[in-house]
């Protein structure tokens, strides 16, 4: 699956994923994978993400990078890298914009409603 949110879903109707095929062309056994995620919020995308992984093989570590950490974990989930730890409200929304995607790099926080 090429996007995917487990915060959209509960607020908004979210648009189907695409899927496409995967393959690793590595051996995972020997390998050190770095998920990275642009907001880490209740830990379902990076669960979901290892679980993905494990479907190609076991690891030797895998470790989590995230550009912001918003808080409120509904899983045992903690990152190895942090660019920023951003707390919020369950009110709040973190969208991070990047430059070769969205014309400049921006982390942007909105309250429901706005």
């Amino acid at each position: 699956i090429s996007f995917y949110r487990d915060d959209v879903g509960a607020r908004t109707p979210a648009a189907q994923p695409v899927v496409h095929s995967s393959r690793i062309d590595f051996p995972l056994p020997e390998t050190t994978v770095v998920l990275v995620d642009d907001v880490l919020y209740t830990g379902r995308t990076a669960r979901a993400g290892i679980e993905a992984l494990f479907d190609y093989g076991r690891p030797a570590c895998v470790q989590l990078a995230v550009l912001v950490d918003r808080g409120h974990r509904e899983l045992p989930i903690r990152p190895d890298y942090v660019g920023k730890n951003l707390p919020t409200s369950r009110r709040e929304s973190v969208q991070v914009l990047l430059e070769e995607v969205d014309g400049h790099d921006e982390v942007v926080i909105t309250t429901e409603g706005e």
